[in-house]
């Protein structure tokens, strides 16, 4: 468990378009074996330590040929930022994919003294 120094949180969220390989033949949706996107996220203020990142799929549209493979994760999680990593394997195609995404974590406030 994951317990804070702070009365003030900060919560931010947002969605992406990691991908839309359909229109072009991207790798995501032409291509075969490993397969991987990453996407930088910055956060509109810094939090005071990492926050807790969750990261879902808002949006998966993929070729019924084949089964579904893919990993979705949050990375390198900093103060000011974080990475949406994706990827699959196999014979899986992905024409687009957008992500949802949402930051929780302790943040300053000006009230608060260090004594």
């Amino acid at each position: 468990m994951r317990k804070l120094d702070s009365h003030k949180l900060g919560i931010e969220q947002g969605e992406t378009v990691l991908f839309s390989d359909f229109e072009d033949g991207g790798p995501m949706w032409s291509g075969d074996g490993q397969r991987d996107v990453s996407v930088p996220i910055v956060f509109s203020e810094s939090f005071d330590m990492p926050p807790s990142v969750m990261v879902t799929l808002a949006l998966c549209d993929m070729s019924n040929e084949a089964y579904m493979r893919m990993d979705l994760r949050a990375k390198n999680v900093t103060t000011r930022g974080f990475d949406i990593a994706f990827a699959t394997w196999g014979d899986t195609k992905f024409a687009r994919v957008r992500v949802a995404w949402q930051a929780i974590g302790a943040v300053s406030s000006e009230d608060a003294w260090d004594i």
